[in-house]
């Protein structure tokens, strides 16, 4: 069994308000904009994203890193870049010369000819090439960064795009197998990291990259200009669970924009809390014919050809809904508790939606169960009501079934 070894990159410093070399560095204007250094600024997103990463069930990398912990390890490969004579130093910084890397419009297939001045780069009279990007800038000479260090060009920071290469060098080596990222990294960043690699060592920087389109909300791209981002806070504030909120990205191909809305958002809580009904079947298996239950033993295999075809997690889930659609309305055979349970136990390590986290209800409350049973069979429906409300206080819902009362998670 192949164990990965996976690498995830906090940009805690080097990265400009835009794609280009002009302009704030994003931490810095933060800073200045919440009374705080860039430092603290940086720890507290930092530590945000991570608590965001364990309520969404999102596994640990082997290695988070901090660019601002490598920050030698950056210079040391401009460094060299620079002995193999693919730098050039200008007022504000230290950049990549792209013109003396053949393949530099090859991965995003850009037209260097009609790059102009402004469109995706802002316009530097010093620059030699329109596509050139900075290594190293300079601190400004009339006030000190919170962020900022020697090097042997000056005082200063990294740019953005040193840091991932540098990071990627020490923990995985000259060529990694995946690299992962937005679709809007192509055409510059993840440009700009094979061009600055493959400089330096001679060798494929990445075999496979792995892009994920947008998240739209309102049909736009969530954007801090545009004011339309919403926290994970934000949503489970009003009640819906972290789970809901990884199932609806899931719900759509990482290919396509997942269109983010308040009301698909509330249709992914009904789905997951039908997949929390089905899962609790497995504590509650009666004595009902093969005939009357599913057979779902080849179900796990169906659920994993599914991302196993360019990880189509959208076809697993709807798959999962005809399923959910059929059982949800019977309890299953004692013979199949087995297989169901290894059946629930793959959906997590395929789609990780904690379903085997549903635990059995008390023997207390399976009494009750017992005894609303015997009320509705003397069509004492008042206190089969109370019944049902006291369990239902107890987050235990209740569906009455021809096969007989089966209980599911409120």
């Amino acid at each position: 069994k192949l164990i990965p070894n996976w690498v995830m990159n906090i940009t805690d410093v080097g990265h400009l308000v835009s794609d280009a070399d002009e302009g704030e560095d994003k931490l810095e204007k933060g800073a200045k904009r919440e009374g705080k250094t860039a430092w603290e600024v940086a720890e507290f997103y930092t530590e945000d994203f991570l608590q965001c990463m364990k309520e969404l069930n999102i596994l640990t990398p082997n290695n988070i890193v901090k660019a601002t912990d490598h920050i030698q390890e950056q210079i040391e490969l401009i460094q060299a870049l620079e002995q193999k004579d693919f730098i050039y130093v200008i007022d504000d910084g230290v950049y990549y010369d792209t013109s003396k890397f053949p393949g530099y419009a090859s991965f995003a297939k850009l037209d260097l000819d009609d790059l102009q001045a402004g469109a995706r780069v802002s316009f530097n009279p010093q620059k030699r090439n329109n596509s050139d990007f900075a290594l190293w800038k300079f601190s400004p000479k009339d006030h000190k960064r919170d962020m900022e260090w020697d090097s042997p060009w000056g005082k200063g920071f990294p740019g953005w795009h040193i840091e991932c290469s540098a990071m990627s060098m020490k923990y995985l080596g000259p060529t990694i197998d995946i690299h992962t990222g937005g679709i809007d990294h192509i055409p510059t960043h993840h440009t700009n990291e094979i061009a600055q690699s493959e400089a330096t060592t001679g060798k494929r920087f990445a075999n496979y990259w792995l892009h994920s389109n947008h998240v739209l909300i309102d049909g736009e791209k969530i954007s801090k200009s545009l004011g339309n981002g919403i926290r994970l806070q934000d949503i489970t504030d009003k009640g819906i669970s972290a789970e809901a909120v990884r199932l609806h990205v899931l719900e759509s191909s990482y290919r396509n924009q997942s269109k983010f809305s308040w009301d698909s958002l509330v249709a992914a809580k009904n789905r997951l809390d039908d997949l929390r009904a089905f899962a609790a079947l497995r504590w509650q298996a009666k004595d009902i014919s093969e005939e009357q239950t599913l057979d779902i033993k080849d179900a796990p295999f169906s659920l994993i050809s599914f991302v196993t075809n360019d990880l189509d997690t959208a076809g697993a889930l709807t798959y999962l809904s005809g399923l959910t659609n059929n059982f949800n309305s019977r309890p299953i055979n004692p013979n199949s508790r087995e297989d169901f349970t290894d059946f629930i136990q793959t959906i997590d390590e395929v789609l990780g939606m904690r379903l085997m986290e549903i635990q059995d209800i008390s023997d207390e409350q399976k009494a009750k169960i017992i005894r609303r049973e015997a009320a509705r069979a003397n069509q004492n429906w008042e206190e089969s009501d109370k019944i049902r409300d006291e369990l239902l206080q107890e987050s235990i819902a209740l569906n009455d079934t021809k096969y007989g009362t089966i209980w599911l998670p409120a």
